[in-house]
């Protein structure tokens, strides 16, 4: 069995058989090594009631456009898993599903790559590293304060609503999975506590288009990572919470309040039987509506500036935030028999033992090039631009990165000659 590549992808979503479908237009052999199985990320760890909060027509992956009958609508779970097998199938994808790589590191004085997998070892010229960001789901130290009867888990394990005990649920986190989820939730009936944090909000129409259209018109979406004063902390931001459910709309947590949705501000403490949350939810919310505003204004910019013909902008029914947040929750008093942690991921490159990380764990790179020789990394949030962990950029930095490794490859033929 082969055992040498001049590529070796690691990872099988979006982002690697992009990867390899450029490294195949450039006729540059390689193959993927996929720990589960292609799309695990969107078919095992999204509930059940999942969609796209972007439009259908931003799913721009090399040479697999988006070609549906619904560019502007939401492919729920089922389809988006539907389409990347379809891509991987369009071009014959050099893919090995449940092979786990365990690490990568530099052969001693030769320009190479040692990966080390459930397979056996393997060798490559060069390695592109497309796994993600999201790793390790994270969750607070003081989740343990809880008793051992309340269910908890992460917002990556949740399903629907009948998979989690009769009882109130809290939901830690308000950003897009902890809205969305909370919102399942409320829909059901059920008796639903949200901890909101900083999130900022987006909406979703405005003035004639949907939101993400105006954004693209404007280049936003083109905006390089390295334009803005301080990458770091673009790269930390939290996503806007929207949805794409029922054809997409925004997310009001004061219209979702006033239906019976219990709003609290971030958790604080867990102790003596109680959940205390600090008293900051109008801030939080207020500077969610602040975002939100940003945008329209923005985009009446644009418009102005463009001399664009634009129906003018709504009159919106102000909602007023509730008069009585929560700050502490007694769990038993009321009926908690479920946490769901919406609290995002951390990173776990540990396997990969080559020195080109931060203080923190995380890639140091230009545009996904590091500066360990053959290196690369794609599929991270904001690479490049706000669409590289998306299906709508990750195409333009997988086409960069694969023009890179052609470009070493070459050089390494003419040294090899000379």
């Amino acid at each position: 069995m082969k055992t040498h590549f001049p590529c070796i992808i690691v990872g099988g979503g979006q982002a690697g058989l992009s990867a390899s479908y450029c490294l195949k237009q450039l006729g540059i052999e390689h193959v993927i090594f996929e720990k589960h199985r292609i799309a695990h990320a969107w078919r095992s760890q999204r509930w059940d009631a999942f969609c796209l909060v972007t439009p259908n027509w931003q799913c721009l992956l090399p040479g697999f456009e988006y070609a549906g009958a619904a560019p502007n609508g939401f492919m729920p779970k089922q389809e988006i898993v539907n389409y990347i097998e379809a891509y991987a199938r369009s071009f014959d994808a050099p893919i090995r599903e449940g092979v786990e790589v365990k690490q990568v590191s530099r052969l001693p004085d030769k320009q190479m790559y040692s990966v080390l997998t459930s397979d056996g070892h393997y060798t490559a010229d060069s390695v592109a590293i497309a796994a993600g960001s999201y790793h390790a789901p994270k969750i607070p130290a003081m989740a343990a304060n809880l008793p051992q009867d309340i269910v908890q888990i992460h917002s990556s394990e949740y399903k629907n609503p009948d998979s989690i005990p009769e009882g109130a649920v809290l939901v830690v986190g308000s950003g897009q999975s902890g809205c969305q989820i909370a919102e399942d939730l409320h829909f059901a009936d059920r008796d639903v506590y949200l901890s909101v944090g900083s999130a900022p909000r987006s909406p979703r129409q405005y003035r004639g288009k949907d939101v993400v259209d105006w954004l693209d018109l404007m280049g936003y979406y083109d905006t390089p990572i390295d334009t803005f004063d301080d990458p770091v902390k673009v790269r930390k931001k939290t996503n806007h919470y929207l949805t794409g459910r029922d054809g997409g709309r925004e997310i009001n947590l004061c219209q979702l309040a006033r239906e019976g949705m219990k709003l609290a501000g971030r958790l604080h403490e867990i102790r003596d039987g109680a959940i205390a949350f600090k008293s900051d939810l109008y801030e939080n919310l207020d500077s969610a509506d602040a975002v939100a505003n940003s945008i329209k204004a923005s985009i009446d910019t644009f418009i102005a500036e463009s001399n664009i013909d634009a129906p003018a902008a709504p009159v919106e029914e102000a909602i007023a935030p509730p008069e009585n947040p929560v700050v502490s929750l007694d769990w038993e008093a009321a009926n908690l028999t479920s946490v769901i942690w919406c609290t995002g991921f951390n990173a776990n490159f540990s396997w990969v033992d080559v020195p080109v990380f931060d203080c923190e764990g995380y890639p140091e790179h230009t545009r996904g090039v590091t500066n360990a020789p053959g290196l690369y990394f794609l599929g991270l949030p904001w690479l490049h631009t706000w669409g590289s962990g998306r299906m709508s950029g990750v195409g333009r930095d997988a086409r960069y990165l694969a023009d890179a490794i052609a470009a070493r490859l070459t050089a390494a033929t003419a040294a090899a000659i000379v």
